[in-house]
């Protein structure tokens, strides 16, 4: 999951590991599945990201502090990675910083969540992924789930893989 910072001068209960709990919640309501910390091309890797039932990925930053909202410039390396991107905030954050020019807000949506659930704010644009890309990156999603899986019900069978 997100780092368990807290949101600055908010309330310190609120962390990123809350946020990622309702997110998760709402979208599995929506009929995606989620997994935490996906690591993606490039180096980096996605707070959350989910994959509905036809196929299309959705990742999920989270945020929990303006500073570092405002300190992220990794993120545009994201979309192309998903066909829709959401920031997922707590609830009391102030929004107003998603609607500038950086943060695209024709194309990013917006979640505002807390412990036990999330409500979208702002829908996000699809941008349908190529078919080599999706592949690619729909049997990234589905290996690594399935490898988590396998290490919750056999741990020393994950020493045996390649």
């Amino acid at each position: 999951m997100a780092p368990a910072s807290c949101v600055d001068g908010g309330d310190p209960a609120i962390c990123a590991a809350d946020v990622a709990r309702g997110v998760t919640r709402m979208l599995l309501r929506h009929d995606l599945t989620t997994i935490p910390e996906v690591p993606l091309d490039g180096g980096r890797r996605a707070d959350l990201m989910a994959i509905d039932a036809r196929g299309q990925l959705v990742i999920v930053e989270i945020k929990v502090s303006r500073a570092d909202l405002m300190g992220d410039g990794k993120w545009p390396d994201y979309l192309g990675s998903c066909d829709r991107y959401y920031w997922a905030v707590p609830a009391g954050f102030d929004l107003s910083p998603l609607d500038g020019v950086a943060f695209l807000p024709e194309r990013t949506g917006v979640i505002v969540a807390d412990r036990y659930d999330a409500a979208i704010v702002r829908e996000a644009h699809t941008v349908p992924l190529p078919a080599h890309v999706r592949k690619r990156c729909t049997l990234a999603f589905a290996r690594r789930a399935a490898r988590r899986l396998t290490g919750l019900v056999d741990p020393e069978a994950l020493t045996l893989s390649a």
